[in-house]
């Protein structure tokens, strides 16, 4: 008696023996790993074979689906969907900040999360896509820094249940660091589970789909023909899912001067798809590169394809916009644009994408990043490729003013630089420090070893946690950076930032690196002598012993220590003397504030509205406002002193303070 036959995956097309070790890792069957990682070569259908599974493990997608002409063995049970954190483009920090609000996990810190996890009463299965597309910045190796930070502590914890699509070096390190029998590597090019017959189904499909949309032609309408061709491309494509997919759309984008019974103009590779394709198009296949080049350094979402031209001419030493403007058919079959907005995908995106909103300009990619590989690894000078990128990019600043830059410039400049080599020459401009998209920049300065970063990048780099945490618009990541840069000492950078046009809500007068300040308060030093004024000051509860410090008026635990209210300097005088504001003057002054743990907010009194925010990355240990509009504020680090510059709402500023 033979065995039934079973429709293929209507998504999939295949892999059933890869299908079947997922479902049974799905329903916990015996014996199953209770960790997968799949893996493979570049286009070998990884991400397919996962969004195929994922939508039998969707209760609405599967509704969808004919389950019950599929073999039985690969449909899991029907169960609530795993969670997914689409990790592309995301930092490692990120996957498992989206994992924490996935489970409702109250952690505020990593190591808590897992904790969590850990206690959970019932096992919860998370299936992570796409890790080799990890990260806002390729150079920084962030696939590598997820599966060590985030997927091997999941992967030992007993009550979850993990399948991750990781390249292959990376899936090896995941496996070992378990006991024998938890985790399992599906590798889709070894023998086990390669699948031949579904790579002949995938080249089939394809020319079949093409019937109505191309023209007629022997291989899209007659099935003998197309099955022939299909069987003919799968052949030469040694396994490789994104070989088949590039020599259909090369023929279906110019099908003229093609003869399926010509073995040699089948690809057998990603890079023999790109050279076949130029030259039965009649081109040189290195134009051909050199158009695709600047796609093939893209970060983020996509380049804007204004910078095409500009870009691929800076790689090759001459103008090629002629070449990029009648390029468009033959790198047809390798790129696609990319929508103008991208919604950010949540948790249970089995897309995995995630670049976050994209700039209302078209965009354009490679349709594969195995592409960019094999384009990179054809130049002669990778590195002096994107060294003369980082440069067009940098000219294409209007006047070096960030404000005015594309977003992709002010974005990924950093991205590029690193590559290049030449990230620490740039960071030395606060208005990138302001503009960029926190996230992006933090990840490429990270990745430069600290001893090449110039004081204003460890400025930065410091404040970095705080800026991408809190998500601050771009005038509060430049007041945040502007106290940065005076408590490390870095003045001029912190001028340059009022220059900016951006409007800072305040203007920081001074900082005093202190610890164990308990409280603060500000006053009056009455006037020494005839024609003399009053001197603002402020007083710094401190442990006693401290230099410069004296004894609390009246006794007390603790000292007092002084220090004037408007530039830096420490004032020897007693503090019995200091006046505090009259309860006229501080019901005249123009602010209040209202402090929390580790943020605090500057109110207009007449409208109680709110003017500023004051976020800090440690918790404030004290804080006062004087009637002239200086905020004092003091952390387990020490003592800052804030000008409020802040426009009231339908008024002018209230700083009457220099």
């Amino acid at each position: 008696m033979s065995a039934p036959r079973y429709a293929p995956h209507p998504y999939v097309g295949g892999r059933t023996a890869a299908l079947r070790a997922l479902a049974a890792w799905r329903m916990c069957w015996p014996g199953a790993p209770r960790v997968i990682a799949l893996t493979g070569n570049p286009g070998s259908g990884r991400s397919r074979l996962l969004t195929g599974f994922l939508m039998m493990c969707d209760p609405e997608h599967r509704k969808k689906l004919p389950l019950y002409d599929l073999d039985p063995a690969t449909v899991p049970p029907d169960l609530p969907a795993p969670a997914v954190p689409g990790p592309a483009g995301r930092t490692a920090a990120q996957v498992l900040e989206l994992l924490a609000d996935h489970f409702g996990l109250d952690a505020a810190r990593s190591e808590d999360i897992f904790t969590e996890l850990a206690a959970l009463e019932e096992p919860v299965s998370i299936v992570v896509p796409d890790v080799d597309r990890a990260g806002p910045v390729r150079a920084a190796d962030e696939p590598a820094r997820l599966v060590a930070d985030v997927l091997k502590p999941l992967a030992a914890l007993k009550t979850v249940q993990l399948l991750a699509d990781v390249p292959r070096a990376l899936a090896a390190e995941l496996a070992d660091a378990l006991p024998s029998g938890q985790a399992q590597i599906i590798d889709l090019d070894a023998a086990e589970w390669a699948d031949p017959e579904g790579l002949v189904r995938h080249a089939e499909t394809a020319l079949g789909d093409a019937a109505g949309a191309a023209p007629e032609l022997p291989y899209t309408t007659d099935p003998v023909a197309r099955r022939a061709l299909a069987e003919a491309m799968a052949g030469r494509a040694d396994g490789s899912h994104l070989t088949v997919r590039l020599g259909v759309q090369s023929l279906l984008t110019a099908p003229d001067g093609f003869d399926p019974a010509d073995a040699s103009l089948l690809p057998g590779s990603i890079g023999e798809a790109l050279d076949l394709h130029a030259r039965r198009l009649g081109s040189d296949p290195q134009t051909l590169r050199s158009v695709l080049t600047p796609l093939a350094f893209a970060e983020g979402a996509g380049l804007p394809a204004r910078l095409l031209a500009p870009l691929a001419s800076a790689v090759a030493g001459r103008d090629m916009s002629r070449e990029v403007a009648e390029g468009m058919l033959l790198a047809a079959p390798f790129i696609e644009p990319v929508a103008d907005t991208a919604d950010e995908a949540d948790v249970e995106d089995v897309s995995g994408s995630g670049d976050g909103p994209a700039a209302d300009r078209p965009l354009l990619r490679l349709i594969h990043p195995a592409i960019a590989d094999d384009i990179r690894s054809g130049l002669p000078d990778p590195q002096d490729a994107q060294a003369r990128i980082a440069m067009a990019l940098l000219e294409a600043v209007p006047e070096q003013d960030w404000s005015r830059a594309d977003p992709y410039v002010r974005d990924h400049l950093a991205a590029h630089t690193l590559e290049a080599g030449l990230l620490p020459q740039l960071l030395t401009d606060p208005g990138l420090f302001a503009h960029a998209d926190p996230v992006v920049l933090r990840a490429a300065v990270e990745a430069v070893p600290l001893e090449q970063l110039g004081a204003p990048a460890r400025t930065y780099l410091r404040t970095a946690p705080l800026l991408t945490r809190s998500q601050a618009p771009v005038v509060m990541r430049a007041a945040l950076l502007e106290t940065a840069f005076v408590e490390d000492g870095l003045g001029p950078h912190a001028d340059a930032l009022h220059t900016l046009g951006l409007g800072l809500p305040w203007r920081t007068l001074w900082s005093v690196p202190l610890a164990g300040v308990a409280a603060v308060t500000t006053g009056l030093l009455p006037p020494e002598g005839e024609g003399a004024d009053a001197r603002p000051v402020a007083a710094f509860l401190v442990p006693e012993g401290t230099p410069g410090s004296r004894p609390r008026p009246g006794g007390g635990k603790g000292a007092l220590l002084l220090h004037d209210l408007l530039r830096a300097g420490h004032v020897d005088a007693d503090p019995a003397r200091v006046q505090r504001p009259s309860q006229e003057a501080a019901e005249a002054a123009p602010y209040g504030f209202s402090p929390g743990a580790d943020s605090l907010r500057v109110w207009d009194r007449p409208s109680r509205e709110v003017v500023t925010v004051v976020l800090s990355d440690t918790p404030f240990t004290g804080a006062d406002l004087s009637p002239d509009g200086v905020l004092v504020l003091a952390t387990g680090l020490g003592v800052t002193a804030r000008q409020i510059l802040a426009t009231v709402p339908g008024g002018g500023p209230h700083h009457g303070a220099g």
